[in-house]
């Protein structure tokens, strides 16, 4: 029984703690709601890196070769896609020492001189014309080295889908009201809007591209040109969200 009393007696007081927090007074509240907003569309626009490397002992060797395919997968990439537009950046040099031995004891070491020399450079590549994409990558994969892809939007498409993007966010922030109003007892007409702040997430905007770190991408000995299989591409869709943070007062 006396268990029994004191679950009882628990129940009053948390029915009583709810009728109590259900009546507390919400004239002049200032209540702060964040709310979200997104929309997706496929994606239209390509940024393509491809690039170049070649080994060689003499410096200038292994340059001109680089200078010249380069040269050459850049007249590739405009033959096939008239509309691309081209970027050439992160041309490098630096040399190839031979790996370092133990050395008997009290021998001193002598200085290190390179063995080789790497030299390459990367050639970044936007285009719209993602259709054309896999006969164009395939080309210029006859010459340079398809070193990394990154599907997006347009800048004109992004400007297009920001009006929706900003309907959907503050259809969102008038739902979280309403929901907000119902909870505190209260009619959405009491609630009045006193700030809206909008704050763009920009992830759209965050441009992914492969450091310009030199890496092993091809090798002298490979042969000069040789025919690639058009490769296969899916460009997906991207979201665009917007986050804002609306200040309501009840009346």
């Amino acid at each position: 029984m006396t268990v029994m009393k004191s679950v009882l007696v628990a129940a009053a007081a948390t029915v009583a703690l709810s009728a109590q927090a259900q009546s507390l007074p919400t004239s002049g509240t200032l209540v702060v709601v964040p709310a979200f907003g997104e929309v997706k569309h496929v994606n239209d626009q390509v940024v393509a890196t491809l690039a170049i490397e070649e080994q060689d002992k003499d410096k200038a060797a292994a340059a001109s070769r680089v200078n010249q395919k380069m040269n050459k997968g850049i007249a590739i990439v405009k033959q096939a896609d008239p509309s691309a537009a081209l970027k050439s950046y992160g041309y490098y040099t630096y040399p190839v020492y031979p790996e370092e031995r133990p050395l008997p004891a009290g021998a001193v070491a002598k200085p290190r001189l390179p063995t080789a020399w790497r030299v390459g450079q990367y050639l970044e590549v936007t285009t719209a014309n993602l259709a054309s994409l896999p006969k164009t990558v395939s080309a210029a994969q006859g010459v340079l080295t398809l070193n990394g892809l990154n599907f997006g939007l347009k800048p004109e498409t992004i400007r297009l889908l920001d009006d929706q993007r900003i309907a959907a966010t503050y259809k969102n922030l008038n739902e979280r009201v309403a929901a907000i109003a119902r909870a505190m007892g209260r009619n959405v007409s009491d609630a009045v809007l006193d700030t809206v702040d909008f704050e763009g997430s920009g992830n759209y905007a965050t441009e992914s591209r492969p450091a310009a770190a030199p890496m092993m991408m091809r090798s002298a000995k490979m042969a000069e040109d040789s025919v690639v299989a058009e490769p296969s591409f899916e460009p997906g869709e991207t979201t665009l969200d917007m986050r804002v943070v609306g200040k309501v007062k009840f009346k």
